[in-house]
C-alpha cells in the first residue's frame, strides 16, 4: 500500500497498450482507493472509477508490485469521492468485487499495524533475533500456543525416550527455542537464567546429529570450571547411553596419561576445560580437532573473565570453520560474549540469538532477602540462619578460599549437619568427593567459592547464603541460581556489612529493584555469641596448623626436586 501523502509525483514510461494499476490510500483511514491507469503512447494517464476495500486489493488483476503514485493534480479529485464503486478489471475471469464496511477496513488496518509492530513484548519474555537481517521473531499475546514436546522439536525417538527416562516431561523455553535452530544448522547465542535447561538445549541436537552421522571427535564442549565440565559429561552419558554415544571429560587435576588413553579411543564427544584441552593438543600424539562439527562454549562470559582467551584462540585456530555449528550459552550476556561471538562463529552463516530472560534476571520463585549486620557479627548471623533452616540443604558462598576453609572448621565445631568445603585450591579428587557428598546429602551444607557458582545442577538446594557480597550483579545471579531450579522454590540471603554497602547497591541497581530485609530475632542471635566465639577460636587454630602442614609439604617437594 502506497500512501498519497508520501508521494509527490507520478512518473510513467510511455509504452503503448500497457496496463498499470496503483493501489493508493486516501487520507481518510477508513477508505482504500484503487486507481487504474491506462497508459497510451505520449498521453497522460486517465484514471478509471475505482474504490475497493483493502481485502479486495489482493485480487487478480491488481498488480501491487508495479504500483505507481497519483499525480498531485489528481490527488484532490480522488479525495473528494464520497462514494464507493467497484473497479472495472480487464481480466479473463470476471470476479465479483466485495464491498466491505468501514469497520471491517478499520480492523484490516489495525491488523496490518499490529503485524508491523511485531509484538514488542512477549508474554513469556522470550525473543529470537536473527543478527544478519536484524529481524526478531516474537510471539504475541493473542491465542494460546500448543505446548511443545521433544518429539515436535524434530528430535529422534530414541532421544525422546531418553528424556522421558530422565524425567524431562516437556522442553523448557530455552530448549524449545534453541533446539530447532541448531538442527537447522545455524549458529546460536542463547541467554537464559540459571536452572533453565541450557545443557539439554545443546546436548540433544548434538546427539541427534550423531544418530545420522556417527563421526568420531565431532563435538567439543568447553566449560570454565572442572565441576561444570564433569556435570555436562554426565548429561551426555545419560542421554546418549541408548544410542551408543561415547563421551570423555578432559579437565585438570586428573592424570594426563589416563586421559590420553581415553582420547585414543576417539570418542564422539569431548567435554573439558580450555587449559587441559590445549595441553593435550600440544603433547598428546594423534589427537586433533579437525573433525569437529559442533562447538559449544557454555558459560561463555566466564570463559574470558577467567583469562582463557589465549587457550580459546588456540582451540579455535585448529577447528575448521567450514561446516561447523557454534553455540554460545550463558545466563548473563556481556560485551565479552559478543567479542567471543565474532571470533568463533562462521563468517557468512546466519547467527540466531535466543533469549528467554533479561540480562540480569532470576526465576520468579526465588525469595531474595538481605541482612545488614556489622562485619564482626557475620559469623553468629550465619549460624542463626543455618539453625533457622536446619534440616534443609544450603550453599554458603565466600569470596576467598581462606574464608571457605575457616567457615568449614567453624561449622564443624558447631555440629551443623556435616558441612563440606569446595574451593579452587583443593585437589581435583577432593573437589569431586565434596561435591558428591553434598549431592548425596551426606553433608547438607556446602561452603564454596565461586567455583560452585556456575552451572552446577543440584536440585535439592533449598537456600543460598552470600557470606561475602559478590563483586558484580552477574556473579550474584549465578550464585543465587544454585537454588530455585527446575520450577522449585528457593531462598537467597545476602549478609551485608558496613563495607559492602556500595557493592550491594550496585547489585540492586542492576537487578532493577530493592531487596527486602530478612526478619531477625536478635535475642536468639545473641544467644549464639559465646558458642560461636569459642568455635571461631578453635577454627583459627586449625587454620594455622593446616598452613604449617601445607608449608612443610611444599618444602619437602622442593627439596626432592
Amino acid at each position: 500500500m502506497l500512501s498519497l501523502s508520501q508521494q509527490s509525483a507520478c512518473q510513467l514510461s510511455s509504452y503503448q497498450g500497457t496496463l498499470y494499476t496503483a493501489v493508493q490510500t486516501c487520507q481518510n483511514p477508513n477508505l482504500t482507493v484503487a486507481i487504474t491507469f491506462q497508459k497510451m503512447k505520449r498521453t497522460k494517464p486517465t484514471p478509471t472509477k475505482a474504490l475497493i476495500p483493502a481485502k479486495a486489493s489482493s485480487a487478480k488483476g491488481i498488480d501491487t508490485a508495479k504500483s505507481v503514485s497519483v499525480p498531485p493534480h489528481k490527488k484532490a479529485k480522488v479525495e473528494k469521492k464520497p462514494k464507493e464503486v467497484v473497479s472495472e478489471q480487464e481480466d479473463e475471469s470476471e470476479e465479483e468485487n466485495k464491498v466491505v464496511s468501514r469497520s471491517e477496513v478499520e480492523e484490516s488496518n489495525e491488523g496490518e499495524s499490529n503485524q508491523e509492530d511485531g509484538g514488542e513484548e512477549e508474554e513469556n519474555g522470550s525473543e529470537v533475533d536473527e543478527e544478519d537481517d536484524d529481524e526478531s521473531e516474537k510471539t504475541g499475546d493473542g491465542g494460546e500456543e500448543k505446548e511443545a514436546t521433544f518429539a515436535s522439536l524434530g528430535l529422534n525417538e530414541s532421544l525422546v525416550t531418553a528424556c522421558r527416562d530422565l524425567g524431562w516431561a516437556n522442553p523448557t523455553p530455552i530448549q524449545a527455542k534453541a533446539i530447532p535452530v541448531v538442527l537447522s544448522g545455524k549458529d546460536v547465542i542463547a541467554l537464559a537464567e540459571t536452572g533453565s535447561g541450557k545443557t539439554g538445549a545443546f546436548a540433544l541436537p548434538i546427539l541427534h546429529r550423531l544418530i545420522s552421522d556417527p563421526k568420531r571427535l565431532s563435538a567439543l564442549v568447553l566449560a570454565p570450571t572442572r565441576e561444570l565440565a564433569v556435570q555436562i559429561h554426565d548429561v551426555f552419558q545419560a542421554l546418549g547411553n541408548g544410542i551408543g554415544a561415547m563421551s570423555v571429560c578432559i579437565v585438570g587435576g586428573v592424570d594426563m596419561v589416563t586421559q590420553a588413553i581415553q582420547l585414543a579411543k576417539r570418542p564422539h564427544i569431548v567435554t573439558g576445560t580450555p587449559g587441559r584441552l590445549v595441553d593435550h593438543l600440544k603433547h598428546t600424539k594423534g589427537f586433533s580437532l579437525r573433525d569437529v562439527k559442533s562447538l559449544v562454549l557454555d558459560e561463555a562470559d566466564r570463559m574470558l573473565s577467567m583469562d582463557f582467551e589465549d587457550e580459546i584462540n588456540t582451540i579455535l585456530s585448529v577447528i575448521p570453520r567450514e561446516g561447523r555449528t557454534t553455540m554460545l550459552f550463558s545466563a548473563t550476556m556481556t560485551s565479552k560474549v559478543q567479542k567471543l561471538q565474532r571470533a568463533s562463529v562462521r563468517p557468512g552463516n546466519m547467527t540466531v540469538r535466543v533469549q528467554v530472560s533479561e540480562k540480569y534476571g532470576v526465576v520468579k520463585n526465588l525469595d531474595q532477602k538481605f541482612l545488614f549486620v556489622p562485619a564482626t557479627a557475620r559469623d553468629k548471623y550465619l549460624v542463626w540462619l543455618l539453625h533457622e533452616f536446619s534440616g534443609k540443604s544450603a550453599i554458603v558462598f565466600t569470596a576467598t578460599c581462606s574464608h571457605a576453609r575457616r567457615l568449614s572448621f567453624l561449622l564443624k565445631y558447631l555440629d551443623l549437619g556435616g558441612a563440606v568445603c569446595l574451593h579452587g585450591q583443593m585437589p581435583q579428587p577432593a573437589r569431586l568427593g565434596a561435591l558428591a557428598k553434598f549431592k548425596a546429602q551426606v553433608g547438607r551444607i556446602l561452603i564454596a567459592t565461586d567455583v560452585a557458582a556456575r552451572g552446577l545442577d543440584i536440585p535439592s538446594v533449598d537456600m543460598v547464603i552470600n557470606y561475602d557480597v559478590p563483586q558484580s550483579a552477574k556473579d550474584y545471579i549465578h550464585r543465587v541460581g544454585r537454588t530455585a531450579r527446575a520450577g522449585r522454590a528457593g531462598k537467597a540471603v545476602t549478609i551485608v556489612s558496613q563495607y559492602d554497602v556500595e557493592a550491594f547497591q550496585r547489585i540492586e541497581h542492576n537487578l532493577g529493584y530493592k531487596l527486602d530485609p530478612e526478619k531477625v530475632d536478635k535475642a536468639v542471635v545473641e544467644a549464639f555469641e559465646d558458642t560461636v566465639a569459642e568455635a571461631a577460636r578453635r577454627a583459627a587454630t586449625d587454620m594455622r596448623e593446616e598452613e604449617k602442614h601445607d608449608h612443610g609439604k611444599k618444602k619437602r617437594r622442593k627439596y626432592r626436586a
